[in-house]
């Protein structure tokens, strides 16, 4: 029997309150030997009212994570499980989807609400937009400077360091984040610091996507050879089609090859150079909406290393819409 069925035949079991004291002992040995908590069967089952909190707020999440540095799977898990998916006292009476308390240095409004202690206070906040920044800020604290140290793919370590760093008292807080992210996919809106999100492997019963036979055109961008990324595309068939060692590809392009970049992403040939064409002399790049600098780095056919060089960055620079960046 699949462990799919035994989780749906607790939860049956569970929910048409036929269950006594002795065959719920059982079956709890049962799972556990299977390797399956009763955490994570609470969330099994997907929730309507959570997918439509992350479809509602997801691009929130990534924002955070593009200014940053946070993962946003992180963040969406974080105020799912404090907001309950929005609907809390806090959420809808004060903006709140973190459960974040007034401290020193807050002199906004807070309304008050019995946790801990009778009639805490927590902060109170103009837009759920104002909330979320607000816990970026939270966690750039010097309590969690440890997290930044992480990878951002790795919503695992992020989750079991912000209990390790004192985050919440629960013991199962991590694993609780863990079992939303997993149970919702929310690492799919996570980003390395380049912008890059990690390709999921495929299930061999999964359908690939069919790319088109016809050869992509050759480009060139800054003198360098060139062609534009079409949505299904993979290293292994780029390669062959343009009959270069897939390492060589990689390199050139400054990726691994779990990574694949966006559809419409340059994708060079050779080595990119160290500044932008010389007609971006004495120009600007204003960053857009969900730009990275490797997105960047790939626009202009330049090494990610030199732009952050001639912008006098290292790599834990995130640009933020409107910023200003030298390209030559």
């Amino acid at each position: 029997m699949k462990t799919g069925l035994y989780i749906k035949i607790f939860v049956y079991i569970c929910n048409r309150n036929i269950i006594n004291r002795f065959l719920m002992r059982y079956l709890r040995f049962i799972l556990m030997a299977l390797g399956i908590t009763l955490s994570s069967i609470t969330f099994a089952q997907k929730n309507a009212v959570y997918q439509q909190y992350i479809d509602q707020y997801k691009n929130a999440a990534i924002e955070q994570m593009r200014r940053h540095r946070i993962p946003a799977s992180i963040t969406l898990a974080q105020a799912l499980l404090e907001s309950g998916a929005g609907k809390s006292y806090l959420a809808t009476h004060a903006n709140n989807h973190f459960g974040i308390k007034v401290s020193t240095g807050w002199s906004g409004p807070y309304v008050t609400r019995d946790d801990d202690q009778k009639n805490e206070r927590f902060r109170k906040y103009k837009s759920v937009a104002d909330s979320y920044e607000d816990h970026s800020q939270f966690l750039l604290k010097d309590r969690y400077k440890k997290l930044f140290d992480l990878n951002p793919l790795d919503y695992k370590a992020w989750a079991r360091g912000l209990k390790a760093c004192g985050y919440a008292t629960s013991p199962t807080y991590a694993n609780r984040l863990i079992t939303i992210i997993e149970t919702y996919e929310l690492d799919d809106y996570d980003e390395d610091r380049m912008g890059l999100r990690k390709r999921k492997k495929k299930n061999e019963t999964d359908t690939q996507p069919t790319v088109a036979a016809v050869a992509h055109p050759v480009n060139t961008v800054n003198g360098i050879q060139c062609i534009t990324l079409r949505a299904g595309d993979t290293w292994d068939a780029l390669a062959t089609e343009l009959k270069i060692a897939k390492k060589k590809l990689l390199k050139f392009n400054e990726v691994d090859e779990d990574f694949m970049p966006p559809a419409g992403t340059n994708i060079f040939l050779n080595k990119k150079a160290k500044k932008a064409d010389a007609q971006y002399k004495d120009t600007w790049h204003k960053v857009k909406s969900g730009e990275s600098m490797y997105t960047i780095s790939q626009f202009y056919g330049i090494r990610i290393d030199a732009l952050y060089k001639m912008n006098f960055k290292d790599d834990s620079y995130i640009p933020v819409t409107g910023d200003l960046l030298k390209v030559r």
